[in-house]
């Protein structure tokens, strides 16, 4: 269940998710939504050599469709299958965004072996990929470009080996077109949009929440941080010790 609290500092409104009562929901693949989404990706980013099927799948089916480094894109980018199967709740004038999926681009050196996903490290940016893939269905939500996420509350590392807390959503930008790939026109009823994950630190959502998501991305711009994951970059809102961000 969704519940809607307060606004931020900057204007957003800020919502809560309560526990959910609704009960398990057992949901199946679809093929088509595979193959529709197969071919959006192949034709804007690279061929996808690998799907993450879901054994048993609640609400949703979530599969992940993963494309290789390549030599003109030196890093993985997964893909989500199947969150754009069911509608979001949307807010009024919203309603062409109904329909979601989500990517994250990885370093080409991201361990992807059946052994490695066993590691908590490893496995957690696909494992928020379905998180947040069914979140809005499981809430009555829905996700849009500048949203952001925190792992728990309060906010906790997602894994050992980095401090990234949340993440938060943005339009993609390592396509060759990103604008043709931001938008699969599905059917004349049904337009999907696609929006990148980025991890981001407690300090960097928290100054979101006060300045906004284009005062956080304008701080990354300067930093030279991309959407591609980093689990080690430079935290650009942590402050010094005597309470002013460090440069």
């Amino acid at each position: 269940m969704m519940s809607k609290s307060k606004y931020s500092e900057s204007g957003q409104e800020i919502y809560r998710h309560e526990e959910r009562t609704t009960p398990f929901q057992l949901a199946t693949g679809d093929e088509a939504t595979i193959d529709l989404i197969t071919a959006h990706i192949e034709k804007h980013i690279g061929v996808v050599d690998f799907i993450f099927h879901e054994i048993i799948s609640d609400t949703v089916h979530i599969d992940v469709l993963r494309v290789p480094p390549t030599k003109e894109r030196n890093y993985y980018t997964l893909v989500t299958c199947g969150m754009s199967t069911l509608p979001m709740t949307v807010p009024p004038g919203a309603e062409k965004f109904r329909f979601a999926e989500l990517l994250i681009c990885l370093p080409a050196d991201w361990p992807m072996t059946e052994e490695t996903y066993s590691l908590p490290e490893n496995y957690w940016p696909i494992e928020w990929l379905k998180t947040l893939a069914r979140l809005p269905h499981e809430y009555n939500s829905w996700l849009y470009a500048g949203h952001t996420i925190p792992n728990g509350d309060p906010e906790k590392p997602f894994a050992g080996n980095t401090l990234l807390s949340g993440v938060m959503l943005t339009l993609p930008s390592l396509a060759e077109d990103a604008s043709a790939f931001f938008n699969l026109r599905a059917s004349d009823e049904k337009e999907v949009h696609f929006f990148c994950v980025v991890p981001l630190y407690s300090e960097e959502m928290e100054f979101k929440l006060k300045k906004g998501a284009e005062a956080l991305l304008e701080k990354h711009d300067e930093e030279g941080i991309t959407v591609l994951l980093d689990i080690g970059r430079k935290n650009v809102c942590k402050k010094s010790i005597f309470g002013f961000f460090k440069k």
